[in-house]
């Protein structure tokens, strides 16, 4: 029998690294997504055998159908999406602008819906059900000040999961959301190493997670895993925290 295959979306960074790492430690063939060739043709030599890149800008029209052709056409088929891509916008709020809450939701939420449709797709056309796994947010439950804009678009993506799994339940495709809390990525350190005191803010983060740190990729991708192995076979329209308890407060 062949290898499943998963397709992970802005896997060319941080968060979606790890996840395709998972993967491929859990027998997947794995395709990895993102804009940029040089980051995907590294990241892919990096992970190793079974790890095949696919440049894609899934904001483009008709770019969600035509990656997973493009998958069908490299693996023969298509088991798992994970919906990773995603870009950050902090500003207060009144301060934003008409294009930049374009350009969140393009990416953030009808791209991450059309993939979600494309794959959803080819899983029916197969016969055979499949998983996917949409990343949200912390954010798509809670408040925070300049970050409105962001957690709408996490929080309309947690809403569609919901419904998505109720509509795709009748083809055993499984939809369920993955919402991580501060994460240790290149984006965070980018962020930290701007500010005047990065050790203190880090401190101060760090002490408002009941865990008392903040998340590592590999911890944000362990749920993934679950959530795309057989032992999650009877679990969708979940989604799964990984904050260290900072909505259980």
């Amino acid at each position: 029998m062949s290898h499943p295959v998963a397709l992970v979306t802005g896997a060319t960074s941080g968060i979606g690294i790890e996840i395709a790492r998972q993967l491929r430690e859990d027998g997947f063939s794995v395709a990895i997504s993102g804009r940029s060739e040089r980051r995907g043709a590294e990241v892919a030599q990096q992970l190793g055998d079974g790890v095949r890149f696919i440049a894609a800008d899934i904001t483009a029209h008709g770019a969600p159908a035509r990656l997973v052709n493009d998958v069908v056409s490299v693996f023969d088929r298509l088991d798992v999406l994970v919906n990773n891509a995603g870009i950050d916008h902090t500003k207060d709020l009144l301060e934003v602008d008409d294009a930049e809450i374009d350009e969140l939701f393009e990416t953030n939420t009808f791209a991450a819906m059309k993939m979600l449709l494309a794959a959803s797709r080819q899983m029916r056309a197969q016969g055979d059900g499949g998983e996917i796994v949409n990343i949200t947010s912390r954010l798509a439950s809670i408040g925070v000040p300049t970050m409105g804009i962001y957690s709408a678009t996490k929080g309309a993506m947690h809403a569609f999961t919901k419904a998505a799994a109720v509509d795709l339940a009748q083809y055993n495709i499984r939809v369920n959301a993955v919402a991580p809390g501060m994460t240790r990525t290149p984006l965070y350190q980018e962020w930290l190493d701007g500010l005047d005191d990065p050790e203190g803010e880090a401190a101060r983060v760090a002490s408002a997670i009941p865990l008392g740190r903040i998340a590592e990729p590999g911890d944000v991708a362990a749920a993934v895993r679950f959530l795309a192995s057989p032992g999650a076979a009877y679990i969708t329209g979940a989604s799964i925290p990984v904050e260290g308890g900072y909505l259980a407060k």
